[in-house]
């Protein structure tokens, strides 16, 4: 039998193996691990760690066509931005527990497979506020997409006109509303970052609603900014001049957003945050009262909230946590959904993002009761590799292996779905 200090010997010689390996070393390793530090966490978490690094690094590629898996992707855009905005979009918060923790969650559901079921038809289609998707993949806000490629989120809207996916704008776009509407060929969906100020936020609100936008979506888990070191660290190491396009710290907010199109011609000399950290419940009901566009609140984790909102009038529900970007709860966001939706007991639509980053990842959460599943960094790998061509390819290629998962599981369409699919949460 083996002595528990050799056992621990023995894991420690593995894990140095490892990190020497060529085998790591061809695909990377040397990168390992973007979620952060190892520092207190067992030898086994790490070699999972590691293994799931091995699995998800993609190979630079020269085309879309010539991509594997989305990690090619990323790969490739790796190479094509620059070192700080790729740490913009890759940095979680902290030591980034709960950017790992979105991933390792997914990992953690197991799909229950049924056979002898006619999947020769699958119907991916989702209804959301009496509109048909022919996918429930959403294409969730992300800001200041002209880091990844010069035609930003114009770029993004028409591949998602192409596929028909719904697509949500962010406040700190680097594209107009309108701009955008128009390359996706309707109104998209508005994420709101409502500012410290009313006056920003109530302009802003009816700028939105007078491009048509159907849904306003109110971001509430960032009231105060996170500690992202991951991309503290990729400004330090970016060998440009930041200076030529980022404002000075002394300029503060105000400055900053004045470089975001839907700020043009706001008075902003009293913006002293993105967010707003004194915003409650009452402010929700504010937005309601001020415009006629559905309201959905992002970043909802708990049944309490999700309860909140409904009492509220919410329209809808994101489960999210930002991606992993602020909130250091090291909690996944498919641990978050079951509760979320047990909450709502379908009175409102839930949509679920953080880490998705495969078909299969996508049946585990509407199983568990998601209407749609949101991605993020997924598109803008196919953004900063390829531009329009990359996101048409990634979300080509998420759309193929739902559907192939779904054939595989005997789900021939989501209406079937439930939590009898899957097993381990």
């Amino acid at each position: 039998m083996t002595h528990p200090a050799e056992h621990r010997t023995t894991r420690r010689g593995f894990l140095r193996y490892l990190a020497g390996s060529p085998v790591l070393a061809g695909v990377g390793m040397y990168r390992w691990p973007i979620g952060g530090s190892s520092a207190g966490r067992s030898d086994d978490e790490i070699v999972a760690e590691m293994a799931q690094f091995v699995s998800e690094q993609g190979r630079v590629v020269y085309s879309p066509d010539q991509a594997v898996s989305i990690f090619d992707f990323e790969a490739t855009a790796r190479t094509n931005v620059p070192p700080s905005h790729f740490a913009y979009m890759a940095t979680g918060v902290d030591g980034e527990a709960t950017l790992r923790a979105n991933r390792e969650a997914i990992a953690r559901v197991q799909l229950r497979a049924r056979h002898l079921v006619d999947v020769s038809e699958i119907d991916m289609s989702t209804e959301i506020f009496g509109r048909r998707w022919e996918t429930p993949i959403v294409i969730q806000p992300c800001g200041s997409q002209k880091a990844f490629h010069p035609e930003g989120e114009v770029a993004v809207a028409r591949a998602a006109r192409a596929r028909g996916h719904l697509q949500t704008l962010s406040t700190v776009t680097t594209s107009s509303v309108e701009e955008v509407n128009e390359a996706r060929g309707e109104p998209v969906w508005y994420q709101l970052y409502p500012t410290d100020q009313w006056a920003v936020t109530d302009a802003i609100l009816r700028r939105v609603e007078a491009a048509g936008c159907p849904v306003v979506v109110l971001t509430v888990d960032h009231p105060v900014g996170g500690n992202r070191e991951t991309s503290v660290r990729g400004s330090r190491d970016d060998p440009r001049d930041c200076s030529l396009c980022h404002v000075p710290p002394a300029e503060g907010v105000s400055g900053h957003v004045r470089r975001k199109p839907m700020f043009d011609g706001l008075d902003l000399e009293d913006v002293s945050s993105l967010n707003n950290s004194s915003a409650t419940w009452e402010f929700v009901d504010r937005i309601k009262d001020t415009v006629g566009m559905r309201l959905v609140v992002k970043g909802v984790v708990t049944r309490e909230d999700a309860e909140l909102c409904v009492e509220h009038g919410v329209d809808g529900i994101v489960v999210s946590n930002h991606g992993g970007r602020n909130e250091p709860t090291a909690r996944g966001t498919i641990e978050s959904l079951p509760e979320v939706v047990d909450a709502v007991a379908g009175r409102v639509p839930v949509i679920v993002d953080g880490g998705f980053r495969r078909g299969a990842d996508m049946l585990r959460a509407l199983a568990l009761g998601a209407d749609a599943v949101g991605i993020g960094r997924p598109y803008l790998w196919g953004l900063g590799a390829f531009g329009e061509a990359g996101v048409d390819a990634v979300l080509h290629m998420l759309s193929a292996e739902l559907s192939r998962s779904m054939a595989l599981v005997g789900a021939p369409s989501l209406k079937v779905l439930n939590r009898s699919f899957v097993a381990g949460i």
